[in-house]
């Protein structure tokens, strides 16, 4: 069984390739059973789409990089040669370790941030409902899993990690002199904006306003910080009223244009605006981050100062990589006995058939009268033909190299001394 993982990341592709390839968690039932049925033999899989990663697991009886890699790059429009040198291949235990390592925190942009492993799991109930899981990738991320709250509770990794959202709050913190008199509308309802939020309202703004598609999702959310909602096509007319936008949707195409923007700063009397969009696609239009009364973070932007802190954590990262190193070893340990199970199962149903045939024999003849030792004596050495027919026969045939094999074998298995 070959296990292989084919993926990009905030480290390995620009914002925009990424937002090529995120798949929205609707998509992702209909999009793995496309790509099973793009390789020779459908294997288990599981695709993780975040705004920082597009990750496909997957699991058959014989490794598939190349057709992964084409399908993956069709998907997302762009050439196989093009999409190669953005993204990283791993097969065996260097898959099972970057599986471990991601459910951890230890691949984030955020080190240690918990996000991811929800995120994970989510890609794992939907890859389970879908029928695309299987025995080993069942295995390995319920392993990863288990890893990854070892690290979590064993060490400090999460210890001091700033998040997305509080590291808007502090650029925000940046730019106005006092948040207490900023106005901040939040594009979209879903968990990276409760998350932005629940920053924001910490530090008691002026106002907060959602927008959301649905007034539904977007009352329950507001309801939690006594913010206001609005409908997301009524944006463009009320823009100008935000110091603030914070943007993060499942849009496969821009909501906030560069001209929507333009029309906001001429009626604010360029003021400035504070944008984030933390959306892979982009939320917001790109050419909106050259407007001099502009201040928009993307979340690749946001890179710098989410690393803060970070060489106090590295002792626990230390830490981390041994638990992870286990969990592989022990993965794979768990692989290769699972390589042993059809034979397993061969050398049990033939005993099976051996018993049923000599037990058979007995039990007639005991129905015949046969004096009962007589019985038992046959039994047994009926059995004992059987099992050691093909070893007697192998010491018998072939040649002397043939046979010499043979021989070792049948010590090893047949001949050893309890201990």
């Amino acid at each position: 069984m070959a296990v292989w993982t084919l993926g990009i990341n905030h480290t390995t592709a620009p914002l925009d390739l990424r937002g090529r390839f995120a798949f929205a968690v609707d998509q992702l039932a209909p999009t793995l059973h496309g790509l099973r049925g793009s390789l020779s033999r459908p294997p288990e899989a599981a695709i993780l789409s975040t705004c920082n990663r597009t990750e496909i697991y997957c699991a058959g009886e014989q490794l598939e990089l190349a057709p992964t890699l084409a399908w993956l790059a069709k998907s997302g429009g762009v050439s196989a040669e093009e999409l190669r040198s953005h993204t990283y291949a791993l097969e065996g235990d260097q898959a099972a370790r970057h599986a471990f390592r991601v459910a951890s925190g230890l691949d984030s942009m955020v080190l240690g941030e918990p996000q991811i492993l929800g995120q994970l799991k989510d890609a794992v109930r939907v890859a389970e409902e879908a029928g695309a899981l299987g025995t080993t990738l069942n295995q390995l991320f319920q392993r990863s899993f288990a890893v990854a709250k070892e690290v979590r509770t064993s060490t400090e990794i999460g210890a001091h990690s700033i998040s997305m959202a509080a590291a808007a709050v502090r650029l925000a913190g940046q730019l106005f002199e006092d948040l207490h008199q900023v106005r901040i509308l939040f594009v979209g309802a879903g968990e990276m904006i409760e998350l932005a939020a629940t920053h924001f309202a910490a530090r008691s703004p002026k106002s907060m306003v959602i927008a959301n598609r649905t007034l539904d999702r977007g009352e329950k959310l507001a309801s939690r910080f006594g913010a206001e909602v609005m409908r997301l096509a009524d944006l463009p007319g009320r823009l100008h009223e935000f110091d603030a936008v914070i943007s993060c949707t499942a849009s496969t195409l821009p909501l906030i244009g560069l001209g929507a923007v333009e029309r906001a700063l001429k009626q604010r009397k360029h003021r400035p605006m504070f944008m984030v969009d933390l959306a892979v696609p982009r939320d917001i239009e790109p050419e909106v981050k050259s407007l001099s009364d502009v201040y928009l973070y993307t979340v690749d932007d946001l890179a710098a100062v989410v690393q803060t802190g970070q060489a106090n954590r590295q002792a626990a990262v230390a830490q981390a990589e041994v638990i992870i190193d286990a969990g592989v070893q022990s993965f794979m340990h768990w692989m290769d006995q699972r390589s042993s199970v059809p034979l397993i199962q061969q050398l049990n149903a033939q005993a099976e058939e051996w018993r049923g045939a000599e037990l058979a024999r007995a039990r007639k003849a005991l129905a015949r009268g046969t004096d009962t030792d007589a019985v038992l004596e046959a039994l047994a050495k009926g059995l004992t033909q059987k099992m050691l027919h093909g070893a007697l026969a192998e010491l018998h045939a072939g040649d002397a190299e043939a046979r010499e094999r043979a021989s070792a074998a049948i010590q090893h298995f047949f001949l050893r001394k309890e201990r």
